[in-house]
């Protein structure tokens, strides 16, 4: 929340379709704002792909799970698709999701509101059905005190699991910029895009942890949850949602309908993400920052920039594609997801509390006195949570378990640096200005 609120502030100020990239060259001066742009840019744009890529191949495997489910489950003959069917899959997702995103804003916009509402529904059915439907539920100090120690993953430590467990709440908390990014196609955006922002955040907080505590109602078993024998092959929230409609009706038709309401918020999700891609994309290359900058920033008569939108469900195709070789290293390149768009976060706020602290000129919402506060506040936590999550996630540490997120992070570090050294600081200056202030 701080992090978004330091965000929307600066927002106010600047509602650009740019969105991140454009407040570090505005925020870091006219030194500065060349290399400023450069590096928030990339790690905005890579992060999001990375985020499209994630988001659809875990709706590509959750449809996996309930056709699995849906033929009778891991031990009942169901069928269990291979990696490539899961691919394949995905790629059918990225293709849908780049056909909604070709028509025009107001189509996308009706989508918009039908996906929030049906986020906010599907969620308080789903806390309130799943626990009442449940045969067996766990204690209010279960929910709120257990610790699962007994992981297999030699992590004994209750406050190391609280450190872990923190990744999902942040990789969940991410992609609020969308507002910023939408900005330039919404009215009164100076106070509609920070709305956006921090109204992403509060919703997505208040709505998660209470469907969180409703759904953790119904675990009781953990190990069980996770075991890959089980009949949703150890994917612990499809076999929650089935064994709570078997347990109590005799068969899990009702947990598959209800794993179906989250397939389909995810797919809005995907949707979103890939608007907020091609955005970004369109804005960056207007620049001229990204190979065939030409290209990618033409718009169609809708003003939608749809060869932005192709471009990027292909590159979040092929970055899928690495599930194929190796999960781990697909898990490293996912990692950018969170750390790399804090990090894209971090970097305008940085410049606002520091280089801009007494130039900055606020918009329509600011934080008045608190604004600097806030925004160290802001920066202290994404630099926190960048070394938290790169800490090893399981013992002994082996070829398998390595968590390489730091290789992934400063593998996409060394190639924005080096790109700028070795040439992109001889061209590029920053964001263009092609309208008259």
């Amino acid at each position: 929340m701080f992090v978004g609120l330091s965000m929307a502030e600066i927002c106010s100020s600047y509602p650009t379709s740019g969105g991140l990239y454009y407040w570090s060259a505005k925020l870091a001066g006219p030194r500065w704002a060349p290399f400023a742009s450069w590096m928030t840019g990339w790690f905005n744009i890579v992060g999001q792909w990375a985020v499209t890529t994630s988001v659809d191949f875990s709706l590509a495997q959750l449809i996996q799970v309930i056709i699995l489910l849906g033929t009778g489950g891991k031990n009942g003959g169901g069928y269990d698709a291979s990696k490539y069917v899961v691919i394949a899959l995905h790629g059918g997702i990225l293709f849908m999701h780049a056909i909604l995103n070709s028509l025009p804003i107001s189509v996308l916009s009706f989508f918009g509101q039908l996906a929030a509402a049906w986020n906010l529904v599907g969620v308080l059915v789903l806390m309130i059905l799943i626990p009442c439907v449940a045969t067996e539920r766990a204690s209010a100090k279960f929910v709120f005190t257990h610790f699962n120690t007994d992981n297999g993953d030699g992590i004994s430590s209750k406050v190391y699991i609280f450190v872990l467990g923190l990744l999902m709440s942040q990789y969940t908390l991410t992609g609020y910029d969308a507002s910023a990014h939408m900005t330039e196609e919404t009215r009164n955006a100076d106070k509609n895009g920070p709305r956006g922002i921090i109204s992403s955040i509060g919703i997505s907080i208040i709505f998660g942890w209470a469907y969180l505590l409703g759904i953790t109602f119904a675990v009781t078993n953990i190990p069980y949850l996770l075991n890959e024998d089980n009949d949703a092959g150890g994917y612990a929230i499809a076999e929650i949602f089935y064994l709570a409609f078997k347990s109590r009706y005799g068969n899990g038709t009702g947990g598959i309908v209800c794993l179906g309401v989250v397939a389909v918020a995810i797919f809005f999700c995907g949707m979103s993400s890939v608007t907020s891609n091609s955005r970004m994309a369109y804005a960056f290359s207007r620049d001229g920052a990204m190979p065939l900058s030409s290209l990618w920033h033409k718009v169609n008569g809708q003003e939608v920039p749809i060869n932005a939108v192709w471009a990027s469900a292909f590159v979040s195709f092929c970055m899928a594609l690495t599930s194929l070789v190796s999960l781990v290293a697909f898990q490293a390149m996912v990692s950018i997801a969170t750390i790399g768009l804090y990090i894209a976060y971090a970097l305008p706020i940085f410049f606002r509390v520091t280089l801009a602290r007494n130039s900055f000129v606020p918009g329509p919402f600011n934080l008045g006195r608190y604004g600097i506060f806030v925004g160290w506040i802001a920066v202290l936590w994404v630099a926190t949570i960048s070394v938290l999550f790169s800490l090893p996630v399981a013992y002994p540490i082996t070829q398998e378990t390595l968590n390489y997120t730091p290789v992934a992070v400063g593998g996409l570090l060394v190639l924005i640096v080096s790109s700028w050294i070795l040439g992109a600081r001889n061209w590029f200056t920053g964001p263009v200005t092609n309208i008259d202030t």
